[in-house]
């Protein structure tokens, strides 16, 4: 058994969210997938891990639906339990920003969207314009805390649902004069995000292409990217190298480390950032710090 891990999201009009639902749900049970999937009259999201031969499986399966050919299945290594169980569910919205009403999409994506830059012209385009060029964070603001894009903006977001009214705050108005390059995990957060941002004066917004999975696989360390990737699985975080900066620091002492645990209350979702002595101790792990953070699989 060679274990992987497939991250992957798909834009496209599904006219029958459920009966895709049971057929995905169908078809990834029958390979011994687990994982997520969420599906909507957006399209599809999902990260599975498996055996790699029966992720190629789904893989093809999943292609010869209308519209989901052009998907993008980002590959990385797995453990074989780096999920507990299979979740396939419908949703209003593949990633929550509150805005389902506010989304277009047909085969070819979301429409209204930033334009897709790829690893190597996000490095041009930076390299062209120096200050003028802005790196905005579309992720969670705990996952920054591992791992960004060189003096990016980071916005205090706990949750995608946090960006509208963030960015209606006017906070970020200073950026609609600079060329903005939106980056997250995979890709999805930023279809969406570009819009929103686009929809509010930004004119210049663009979105790096398969996100930071892409660019890390591309350059890994040796590029515009510093730090870990924080993943929603078992694994929490990813170094592309083994000269990835150790950029988090832990929430009880400030001692260097990228080590996220959960939290002792089995019914709490918050996270810590602790190093491995400051792990050890119950008390670091009870919701009684400031800046504590919620995750999300968004």
């Amino acid at each position: 058994m060679l274990p992987k891990i497939i991250l992957y999201y798909g834009f496209a009009p599904v006219a029958d969210p459920e009966a895709l639902r049971l057929w995905q749900k169908t078809l990834a049970h029958s390979l011994n997938l687990k994982g997520r999937i969420i599906i909507s009259r957006h399209g599809i999201n999902g990260t599975l891990g498996g055996d790699m031969s029966d992720l190629k499986k789904y893989v093809r399966a999943t292609k010869e639906y209308p519209g989901f050919k052009k998907i993008d299945f980002k590959w990385s290594e797995g453990a074989g339990d780096d999920f507990p169980k299979l979740s396939v569910k419908v949703r209003d919205e593949l990633v929550t920003f509150g805005i389902p009403d506010n989304l277009e999409v047909n085969e070819k994506g979301i429409l209204g969207g930033g334009e897709h830059l790829s690893p190597e012209k996000v490095n041009e385009l930076a390299k062209q314009l120096g200050e003028d060029l802005v790196f905005f964070d579309g992720r969670n603001a705990y996952e920054a805390k591992v791992g960004h894009f060189k003096d990016a903006v980071i916005p205090d977001i706990k949750s995608t649902k946090d960006f509208v009214a963030e960015l209606d705050s006017g906070k970020y108005d200073y950026l609609k004069k600079k060329t903005v390059v939106t980056y997250c995990t995979g890709g999805i957060r930023c279809e969406i995000l570009t819009k929103v941002m686009k929809e509010r004066g930004f004119d210049k917004v663009y979105q790096v292409a398969g996100g930071i999975v892409r660019y890390g696989e591309k350059y890994a360390d040796s590029g515009l990217w510093q730090g870990s990737l924080y993943t929603f699985d078992k694994r929490m975080v990813i170094d592309f190298s083994e000269l990835s900066e150790l950029i988090g620091k832990c929430d009880a002492c400030s001692e260097p480390t990228k080590q996220f645990h959960n939290c002792a209350n089995v019914f709490c979702h918050n996270l810590f950032l602790l190093c491995q002595e400051c792990g050890k101790d119950r008390k670091n792990l009870e919701c009684i710090h400031e800046g504590v953070v919620t995750s999300s699989n968004q």
